[in-house]
């Protein structure tokens, strides 16, 4: 058997365990691992550097948020990654991922700045600028908020709003991105959020 599925297993598990929603959860895993998949096929001929670190950038992508400090303490998720890791990849591939997992939440990058990942740094920014385009999606910020600090639906919205102009729509000129596949990206992807808004404006409305 090879790493994919008990790793997407190992997700599952963790997720349960750990009571983490739908926006931190099995989904978010998959569509990250698809972004940071998508990008490498996208700059590996530009970037040559991430190819001997694929396995890394997608273990990364996907495994992520199982140490996230919002559902846990972060050490002790990112010891149990470790552990989990053992049986399928060396001991620098997992403290490569152990790295990148635990440096890469947005709060602080914007406090510090870029960690450095010395070799690794151009996987680092494949795996972190993956979650961020994921971040785009404005019906995850609406779960989160549903299942973590208020049940009322006019609530959520207006505080994801809030975090989107304060955020995501800020991405850019925070320049946190490194690689011109994720500048395109979000540039659809911020359309497409800002139409998300406009259509759950209409339908909160509706039910009022």
């Amino acid at each position: 058997m090879n790493l994919l599925s008990p790793l997407l297993k190992f997700i599952m598990m963790t997720t349960a365990n750990n009571t983490i929603d739908e926006s931190h959860g099995i989904i978010h895993s998959l569509n990250t691992l698809h972004y940071a998949h998508n990008l490498f096929q996208a700059e590996h001929i530009n970037h040559p550097e991430i190819i001997p670190h694929e396995r890394i950038i997608y273990v990364s992508s996907a495994i992520h948020d199982m140490c996230d400090q919002k559902y846990m303490h972060q050490d002790s998720g990112a010891k149990i990654i470790d552990t989990f890791l053992e049986k399928e990849m060396t001991k620098l591939e997992i403290k490569a991922v152990h790295n990148i997992i635990t440096k890469m939440s947005y709060s602080k990058i914007m406090k510090n700045g870029f960690p450095d990942l010395g070799k690794y740094q151009s996987a680092f920014h494949a795996v972190r600028e993956a979650d961020l385009l994921c971040a785009y999606d404005f019906d995850r910020a609406m779960i989160y908020h549903l299942s973590n600090i208020d049940a009322d639906v006019e609530a959520a919205y207006d505080e994801s709003v809030e975090l989107f102009n304060r955020r995501m729509f800020k991405h850019e000129t925070h320049n946190l991105f490194t690689y011109d596949f994720s500048k395109q990206q979000a540039a659809i992807l911020k359309q497409h959020s800002l139409m998300r808004i406009k259509q759950w404006k209409n339908i909160i409305r509706t039910f009022k």
